[in-house]
């Protein structure tokens, strides 16, 4: 067992999926830099686009979605990378402050790409029907981790399922991501049995052996068995997505009026330390004391990585401990308001709580309807003209005659989540006979 992990480690290039010879002949880009464009070319990354990041289904299109929020958090994961990358003494030399920046922008961008339908909302959706009694029949067979994968679905743990599995080379490493990416990218680095009351884990029981791959090239420390100490930058893609959902879901609720501009100036002037241009329109000054907002966010975090750099090498700082609480009062008090404001005036938005209500009953159908035609079709009977419809829905990845059920019901998991916010309520209404 590891007692310190190295930054010689932690920072390997080398790719999932691949020998290590063929990951030679880098030339223009670097490896890193590679990892962010496999990303935003896939076809995941693609989807965010029509996913809810705060209110789904928004009229407004200055609101952001999962793949505008997503493009932010990786611009600011950038800044943290580089910032930290100039203070850190124990890099290799083969590696610099870009270096950093560039897997933490990967990291980012990536980080929501497992994310279903209608935000946490669509996988609280998702646990709900796989825990309820009266659907225990779909899964006779299963192992008691098998079930907890469905029972507690997680978005971080699909989105490492896309990445290192199905994307671009299926069972081959998938995106053939550098180990040192996927690393920053596991928030909750074990599996579903180890995941506790909150559900939270990165990955499925399908993907377990590349977990612990990704974690002996990184060198991360088994802490518990079944549980390693997270990767030291994935503390930081974790602070540069808490960054831009505290500050950012602020500017969009003063956008579509849920919150007064007044309210947010206040809070973001309490941040950045700095008052408004009274020259500016209200959405510039808004925009204005963002950025600047931002930006302090990101010193006082690169500090605080800093200094406790000893510690997040030991694995001494525990996952459920952010870097944004380590930070000084004068930056954790407001971004700490910022937070509590939107979880009491935002995220319970009447619009919004019905949409995602409405979403529970929607995914409920879905996977009724596509766990049902699933059991027939293992039956090893012959399918109904009704299964036969359903199935081809998935195209490529239908489950076969005779296939096993776990990764037949991740294939029918991984098709539903993938699911934009308007093709699953499109499909839900014409599933029902309503049409379009």
């Amino acid at each position: 067992m590891n007692d310190q992990m190295t930054w010689g480690k932690l920072l390997n290039a080398n790719r999932l999926g691949k020998k290590e010879s063929e990951n030679q002949g880098i030339t223009e880009r670097s490896g890193f830099h590679r990892d962010y464009d496999r990303i935003a070319f896939s076809h995941p990354f693609r989807r965010l686009n029509d996913k809810t990041q705060v209110h789904p289904l928004s009229r407004n299109d200055h609101v952001h979605s999962r793949l505008t929020h997503s493009l932010e958090v990786s611009i600011v994961g950038r800044s943290l990378g580089m910032a930290v990358g100039e203070k850190l003494t124990g890099l290799p030399d083969t590696v610099g402050p870009t270096d950093l920046g560039q897997i933490l922008q990967a990291a980012c961008l990536m980080h929501d790409l497992g994310n279903p339908p209608f935000g946490h909302a669509g996988e609280d959706a998702i646990q709900m029907w796989f825990s309820d009694p009266k659907n225990a029949h779909f899964f006779k067979g299963l192992s008691s981790a098998e079930l907890q994968d469905f029972k507690s679905f997680e978005g971080n743990a699909q989105a490492f399922r896309l990445v290192a599995n199905l994307e671009h080379n299926p069972r081959k490493g998938g995106m053939q991501l550098t180990y040192a990416t996927l690393a920053a990218l596991m928030k909750y680095p074990w599996t579903s049995p180890y995941a506790g009351a909150k559900k939270k884990f990165c990955t499925f029981q399908s993907e377990k052996e590349l977990l612990q791959e990704v974690a002996e090239q990184t060198g991360l420390i088994l802490q518990d068995e079944g549980r390693y100490c997270r990767h030291p930058l994935a503390f930081l893609a974790e602070a540069a997505d808490d960054t831009c959902y505290r500050i950012i879901d602020l500017e969009d609720a003063a956008e579509i009026g849920l919150l007064s501009f007044e309210t947010v100036q206040e809070i973001f002037e309490d941040i950045c330390k700095t008052k408004a241009d009274v020259e500016l329109s209200p959405r510039n000054q808004l925009s204005y004391l963002r950025a600047l907002s931002i930006n302090a966010s990101i010193k006082a975090v690169a500090a605080v990585f800093v200094e406790n750099e000893e510690n997040l090498l030991a694995g001494e700082i525990p996952f459920n401990q952010d870097l944004i609480s380590l930070c000084p009062a004068e930056i954790q008090v407001p971004l700490d308001a910022a937070k509590k404001l939107a979880q009491s005036r935002v995220y319970t938005d009447h619009r919004k709580m019905e949409l995602q209500i409405g979403g529970y009953a929607l995914l409920g159908n879905l996977l009724e309807l596509f766990c049902s035609a699933l059991l027939e079709r293992l039956s090893l009977k012959k399918d109904s003209y009704k299964t036969e419809q359903v199935m081809a829905l998935m195209k490529f990845e239908e489950p076969k005659c005779g296939d096993e059920l776990y990764p037949s019901l991740l294939k029918v998991t991984d098709y539903i989540s993938g699911m934009t916010d308007h093709y699953a309520s499109r499909m839900a209404r014409q599933l029902c006979g309503m049409g379009e």
